[in-house]
């Protein structure tokens, strides 16, 4: 998710879980009344029929719990050499470089998310489903106001939340000048291809919240798939660089990581949902916060930006007035109209 580091190119708390607490007892039956026709609305299009025996008929019985189960295996299994070597764990003899661990990455997030959504997209939908999730990858027709969003209002949101952690003013001087913008654009292209948001972004938006939101509507949804993305990277805490640079080791770490990881997501939800579940903005806001985190340590000291906090206060203000304003829906509703709306040709 998000690094503060060259190791590879690549009190919010409480309110937060007041609101949803709040939004769980006031409208919960209604919600749920509402959100049954929604999913209705928005199930997924005519699926072959599904194999009665075999492994592929019990990855399409299950298709949420087989694609995550796969996504942490493959990317794990792929981290190992990493984690459990000397860079990490200590427990195998095998040294990987700054430059192998970042392709090392990018193959484990290949195979993992990856992977792992297009293999369940082609059993549980067929090729007509792999062919819409490559259109969704590709879904620019959105309006300029999400890019502006995803490429600059995320840096804002980023930039507020360090200002307000640490007290302290950015040093802009420190960038350079105009010509950072185009070091800028270069490290954002990296981190898209080998920091993550590509690859991880057409399992998590591409295939795991379009089914979850139905099952639990956009709020719980985004929730429990925060908390599991944050819990793919389990392993990378073994590895005391990575840990440091994602906001510190230990359970503590741990903690902060997930409710960073749960803000993150309640907002990506919301511009998800307002671009037609267009795969390609999610992956420009994911990259816009692991981008950014540079810029950030240049105009900032080091300790504005060596812990969490600082996003949990920017995007974990912004999830509590997202979560207000669309009163927990987070504008699924507008996602069904769009999709539902007759098409003028």
């Amino acid at each position: 998710m998000f690094q503060r580091s060259l190791i590879w190119v690549i009190p919010l708390v409480p309110m937060l879980a007041t609101v949803v607490a709040l939004y769980n007892s006031a409208g919960l039956t209604s919600l749920a009344q509402h959100e049954r026709g929604l999913a209705m609305a928005t199930a997924t299009p005519a699926q072959p029929a599904a194999p009665r025996r075999g492994l592929k008929a019990v990855l399409a019985r299950h298709p949420l719990g087989s694609f995550f189960v796969m996504a942490y295996a493959f990317t794990w299994l792929v981290w190992s050499p990493w984690v459990l070597g000397q860079d990490g764990a200590g427990l195998l003899p095998i040294n990987i470089s700054q430059t192998a661990s970042g392709y090392l990455n990018a193959t484990a997030i290949l195979a993992g998310p990856t992977l792992s959504a297009f293999i369940m997209t082609a059993t549980t939908e067929g090729r007509a489903g792999v062919r819409r999730l490559l259109g969704r990858l590709v879904l620019w027709r959105v309006g300029i106001r999400w890019y502006l969003f995803a490429l600059i209002g995320v840096p804002l949101i980023m930039l507020v939340g360090t200002m307000i952690y640490s007290g302290d003013l950015p040093n802009l001087g420190a960038l350079g000048g105009p010509s950072y913008l185009l070091s800028y654009l270069a490290t954002f292209a990296l981190v898209v291809v080998l920091g993550g948001p590509l690859f991880e972004e057409i399992g998590w938006r591409g295939f795991a919240l379009p089914r979850m939101e139905p099952l639990h509507g956009p709020l719980l949804a985004s929730v429990i798939l925060g908390v599991l993305w944050a819990l793919w990277h389990l392993p990378e805490f073994l590895v005391p660089s990575w840990a440091a640079s994602s906001g510190g080791g230990g359970l503590l770490g741990i903690t902060l990581f997930t409710i960073t990881a749960v803000t993150f997501n309640i907002v990506i939800t919301w511009v998800f949902n307002n671009t037609q579940t267009s795969v390609l903005l999610a992956i420009l806001v994911h990259a816009s916060i692991d981008a950014f985190t540079f810029p950030l340590g240049e105009i900032f000291p080091a300790h504005a930006i060596s812990s969490a906090l600082p996003f949990i206060i920017g995007f974990g203000v912004v999830g509590v007035v997202l979560i207000v304003l669309t009163r927990g829906r987070l504008s699924y509703e507008r996602l069904v109209e769009g999709q539902t709306a007759p098409r003028v040709r």
